[in-house]
């Protein structure tokens, strides 16, 4: 579900030079049904499109750094999109300033009208903070070496905050960090996820799982910091859902080790509430690096998350 927008003029020509666009995206995805866009739902790739169509007069299509499932949220998302100069030129109107600074200014006007067509729970759930002109090769989701995601727990030891409920798990039985961390330490490396993700038809499930790892916080808020090459769907949400069965005294440590080397999604796997996942950076290569790197990435598996 997105904004209806009509297009009075094509979209450019293949023999017109284009500029690729990166983008850097926060967004609130409690009111959206994830990233990805979909006919019948509000999405935040549906009403960052529906925006930038505004701005370009012309139907527009964004490549992100990877897919949050609904309800995710994220702080450090990417995403491309190719423009010719003219329209990059253009969108400063009358001004002499830089593009990138007049896109991010009337991004905020056009995601204000986009978003309230949504609904008022909505409003000014998706910030554009950052908009340059990309390095050659670059791509959003094909050159990234990582994405590095974040998750929060309240256990009773940090009490029950009603202000943070949207972004907080509160799960019933105290937390032993240590078990937590031995039980994620046991996956963490080059494996075959599958009893942690829904696979997608034809793709792999082999990821570098680069860190794994649990904090208890001064407020006593235990934080999970997960990164990895990139993420099968649900894959965070999995891994989670298994250490904390671990770290609650459900299972012992080692049940999240033989549960990767089962290859087997069944009852078992459980995954933890979206609310409190939240992407937190995208990670590239030097610039003289990004071509090769998504060439490679290519290559080795398709489709990344």
């Amino acid at each position: 579900m997105s904004a209806q927008v009509t297009f009075p003029r094509p979209e450019p020509g293949e023999d017109e030079p284009m500029l690729r666009i990166r983008l850097g995206i926060a967004y609130d995805g409690a009111p959206f049904a994830g990233w990805a866009t979909q006919p019948a739902a509000p999405t935040v790739q549906g009403a960052l499109e529906d925006g930038l169509a505004l701005l370009l007069r012309r139907p527009v299509r964004l490549t992100v750094a990877g897919r949050t499932d609904a309800g995710v949220h994220a702080r450090g998302q990417v995403a491309h999109l190719d423009v010719t100069a003219t329209e990059w030129e253009g969108l400063r109107r009358r001004d002499t300033g830089d593009p990138a600074d007049a896109l991010l200014r009337r991004m905020r006007g056009v995601l204000g009208r986009v978003l309230g067509d949504i609904g008022p729970h909505a409003a000014d759930a998706v910030v554009v903070h950052r908009a340059a002109v990309a390095p050659a090769g670059f791509d959003a989701r094909f050159s990234a070496l990582a994405r590095r995601y974040s998750y929060r727990i309240a256990d009773p030891a940090a009490g029950r905050d009603p202000l943070r409920r949207g972004s907080v798990l509160w799960h019933p039985e105290a937390l032993d960090v240590d078990a937590l961390n031995a039980a994620a330490a046991a996956v963490t490396g080059v494996g075959d996820f599958l009893s942690f993700c829904k696979p997608r038809e034809h793709a792999t499930t082999v990821r570098e799982l680069q860190r794994f790892a649990f904090t208890r916080e001064p407020d006593g808020v235990v934080v999970a910091d997960v990164q990895a090459d990139a993420f099968c769907h649900h894959m965070v949400r999995g891994l989670i859902g298994a250490a904390l069965q671990a770290g609650d005294g459900r299972r012992d440590t080692g049940w999240v080790r033989e549960r990767l080397d089962a290859r087997i999604r069944d009852s078992a796997t459980r995954l933890a509430p979206p609310h409190p996942l939240v992407l937190e950076e995208v990670v590239y290569p030097a610039d003289a690096d990004l071509a090769a790197r998504a060439d490679a990435t290519r290559a080795r598996r398709d489709p990344l998350v």
